[in-house]
């Protein structure tokens, strides 16, 4: 006997329903009548009405995007004023083509995100006063009205066709306004983008002494002039990915043709096409959906607001991603060294330069390493210390109720929890709230006997040292100790070395856009190693880095070399 098992409704309705939702569902999406957009009439409150979830039918059902402009005025004002039904941002302006009344125009932009001043003299004056007629001595008509209007009436730099409603949307929100002529199936979009930006500042993530204080802002064009005014060549292209389906962001991929290699490039762009998200408010969003190792801790993008780092990067072959509306640009491929490599170290001594550099990589294992070596030394081979260094610590723990792990472990989350209290408060005060709060409460514990003093010296040395090289390295290498410091406190220096040989497997397994990660370490380049631990002269880097660059490898010309000039008894020889 076979027993029918029977679910809930609402996990597996039955087919009529089925039936019922489909049939729903095609009557939602049956074509309108003529005259106004098809979502707009089919959800049944009128032109703009919402729909009765409380979403904009625009976005819901976008059949409008389909639909191409109409030689009729009136048709293509309503399906517009459809389109943009409660946008109080939105202006429609109609008015006559200068003397010719037979003529109707209408004039359609976005408050805030034009130049009023270009569209009321470029625009507006030059097609309202008087015209000369046409040779025939008639009046222009509205046949001759398009050519006419952009030959000769409108007074803008820049000016393009639209014959579909979807560009010409677009075209308003994105801050250029849409010039329709009654009798033309065609809109005029002319250029005149204006809005409120921030100024070009100095960088406020990677300080520098000496070298150039331009930082990029919010502004996309903003951005692509400042790379421009780096690298005045016409091998900079600059191509522009509309991304999201709300927001429809502008994404411009910029690179050096000749230098960077086509598959690289042709990489990136597939990737920027394949994204199928909502919106895009910042490149972070854009980072995680094209990265190469989404579960790996370590960033295989490299995201900096300085123009002279991209600048640099994209001589080297190097595609950078930059994104409307947020400063920060991403570059691929990105490599491990990176993070202990900044832009001074290129614009001071080549000795200085390699001596700091080599500072900041002992710094890297310092942060790493500082807090799980002294737990599993303090806990399981104290044997390996000094005797009177053992004597001392054993001294200033005597009184201390917490184990070493307990104790390292809380003093981190501590020094953690300060520094984001003076990330995010006001300036003003986040500095003395992290200084104030790291004094007080070091001193506190150490008096009230809750930590020991060496574990408050250690876990300050591995904080100060953490801010010694690039802030996204940092936040990584802080975010990995703490697994080596759990291993640490439960197998001792066994978990140490377990980790760290776990930690240098995985980044040889990284790959960023195809190449290694930890290149030139790994694969070994030789050829490479000028720009590795060390900075050699710039006469001596001749190349650019191999695995990046292997299209057009030559820098610069290899005979370089300072030589001092001849003495004067040998300037005739």
């Amino acid at each position: 006997m076979r027993t029918r098992l029977r679910f809930p409704g609402f996990l597996f309705p039955r087919s009529k329903k089925r039936k019922k939702l489909s049939a729903g569902r095609q009557e939602v999406s049956r074509p309108a009548k003529e005259g106004g957009p098809p979502e707009m009439e089919a959800a049944g409150g009128g032109a703009g009405a919402p729909s009765a979830a409380g979403v904009s039918t625009s976005v819901k059902n976008p059949g409008w995007k389909e639909l191409p402009l109409s030689s009729t005025l009136d048709e293509n004002l309503q399906n517009l004023k459809a389109v943009f039904a409660h946008c109080s941002d939105i202006v429609f302006r109609e008015f006559n083509f200068a003397q010719n009344k037979n003529v109707r125009l209408a004039l359609i932009y976005t408050d805030g995100l034009v130049d009023k001043s270009l569209v009321s003299d470029q625009i507006m004056k030059a097609l309202s006063l008087e015209v000369p007629l046409v040779t025939s001595g008639k009046e222009i008509g509205k046949e001759q009205a398009l050519e006419f209007i952009v030959r000769q009436g409108l007074c803008v730099h820049q000016v393009e066709y639209a014959d579909r409603l979807e560009k010409a949307v677009n075209a308003v929100l994105a801050g250029d306004t849409v010039l329709l002529v009654d009798g033309h199936a065609t809109a005029l979009i002319n250029g005149v983008r204006s809005w409120e930006a921030r100024s070009v500042e100095d960088s406020l993530t990677d300080k520098l002494v000496r070298g150039p204080r331009e930082s990029f802002v919010e502004t996309l064009r903003t951005n692509t002039s400042l790379l421009r005014r780096r690298i005045k060549n016409p091998a900079l292209k600059i191509e522009t990915i509309t991304v999201g389906r709300v927001t429809r962001t502008e994404v411009a991929v910029a690179y050096v043709e000749g230098i960077v290699q086509p598959g690289l490039l042709g990489e990136v762009k597939e990737r920027l096409r394949r994204i199928d998200i909502d919106g895009v408010l910042e490149g972070g969003q854009i980072e995680e959906l094209i990265e190469d190792n989404p579960l790996s801790p370590f960033c295989s993008i490299n995201h900096t607001d300085r123009v002279d780092k991209v600048a640099a990067q994209l001589l080297e072959g190097r595609v950078a991603v930059i994104t409307d509306g947020t400063p920060y640009v991403l570059t691929v491929p990105a490599l491990f060294i990176e993070i202990i490599q900044d832009p001074e170290d290129y614009y001071q001594r080549y000795i200085f330069s390699s001596l700091v550099r080599i500072i900041r990589f002992i710094a890297v294992f310092a942060v790493l390493l500082t807090t799980p070596l002294y737990v599993s030394i303090i806990t399981y081979n104290p044997e390996l210390l000094p005797t009177p260094l053992l004597l001392s610590i054993a001294a200033q723990r005597e009184g201390v109720p917490l184990p070493a792990f307990v104790e390292v472990l809380l003093m981190e989350f501590v020094f953690e929890v300060l520094r984001e209290a003076g990330l995010r408060m006001p300036q003003p005060l986040g500095q003395a709230v992290s200084i104030v709060g790291a004094l007080v409460l070091g001193e506190a514990a150490v008096r009230g006997g809750l930590v020991g003093a060496a574990t408050v010296i250690v876990v300050a040395l591995t904080g100060v040292a953490s801010f010694s090289f690039c802030y996204t390295g940092s936040t990584t290498v802080r975010v990995i100790r703490f697994p080596l410091l759990f291993m640490a406190g439960f197998m001792g220096l066994y978990g140490v070395l377990i980790s760290v040989f776990t930690l240098v497997v995985h980044l040889a397994s990284l790959r960023s856009f195809g190449v290694p990660f930890l290149s030139p370490a790994a694969p070994l380049v030789l050829s490479d190693q000028k720009d590795f631990l060390v900075r050699a002269p710039w006469w001596a880097m001749f190349r650019r880095p191999r695995l990046i660059a292997g299209v057009n490898p030559q820098r610069e010309d290899p005979g370089q070399k300072p030589r001092p000039p001849a003495g004067p008894g040998k300037a005739g020889r």
